[in-house]
């Protein structure tokens, strides 16, 4: 009798440094969107991990302690007032293997890719590639350049399927869609002429966050989440991709 198939939800969001659209910064008030989203596999860009009287900037801590019963590994890009500042993993299940990897820059903001090697169970894994690519053109041909070489995607060690997520400051049809469409399966795009916008937070105008995925990883369904605590705890929202993987797929 075949084992019944694993089903998980990853999700994607840009924090924003916990900065809502009235400038104050609060990661109680991500924290609140976070316990909505009913998630497997969280993945959070602009993360401020550092110590601070105010508590502010302490959102990692604060974030990982709300949700103990996840397991959590953090990718820094850059100091930031005194401590770490990055993309962020929450998972339910086991972490086996967490890499960080940095991303070429113009001149910009420092920006990186936090690899998760995630146990599923059954003898099952994924790998989650949380992503934060630039804001500039030019930046971003040399990230995904960088994110499909050897070093990170192509791997010759990685096993088991490939899920990249995250915040690719593209919104339109550009190289970086291109080049991963190339490989991956994406996120239906709804209406089918384009993908759900995800920016800004309280009026989206533009699609900057996408999943794509490989078999045997099964998409299911995928949604954006527009809640009255999201329209206002960041300038992105969270995006929603729920895949099932079968219990006898090979993790090769």
């Amino acid at each position: 009798m075949s084992k019944p198939s694993i089903r998980f939800r990853v999700a994607s969001y840009n924090t924003h440094k916990c900065r809502g659209i009235h400038g104050t910064i609060s990661s109680e008030r991500v924290i609140r969107v976070i316990s909505e989203l009913d998630m497997d596999i969280l993945c959070l860009q602009e993360i401020v991990d550092a110590q601070d009287d105010a508590g502010k900037y302490d959102q990692a801590n604060q974030i990982a302690a709300a949700f103990p019963w996840l397991h959590m590994a953090f990718g820094k890009t850059r100091p930031l007032h005194g401590g770490r500042y990055g993309n962020m993993v929450l998972s339910r299940f086991p972490i086996l293997e967490a890499h960080t990897h940095e991303l070429p820059k113009a001149r910009r903001e420092e920006r990186g890719v936090l690899h998760c090697v995630v146990d599923l169970g059954d003898g099952l894994r994924v790998n989650v590639f949380n992503v934060h690519f630039g804001t500039g053109y030019m930046e971003r041909r040399k990230q995904i350049e960088a994110l499909i070489g050897e070093e990170i995607l192509a791997k010759p060690e990685l096993s088991g399927p490939r899920i990249v997520i995250g915040d690719f400051n593209e919104w339109t049809r550009g190289r970086t869609t291109k080049t991963l469409q190339k490989s991956f399966l994406s996120h239906r795009p709804r209406p089918s002429f384009r993908f759900e916008r995800t920016y800004p937070g309280v009026l989206p105008l533009l699609s900057l966050d996408y999943c794509y995925y490989e078999e045997p990883l099964k998409l299911e369904d995928t949604t954006v989440w527009r809640s009255r605590k999201a329209l206002i705890a960041s300038d992105h929202l969270p995006l929603l991709a729920d895949f099932s993987l079968e219990a006898n797929a090979a993790v090769a």
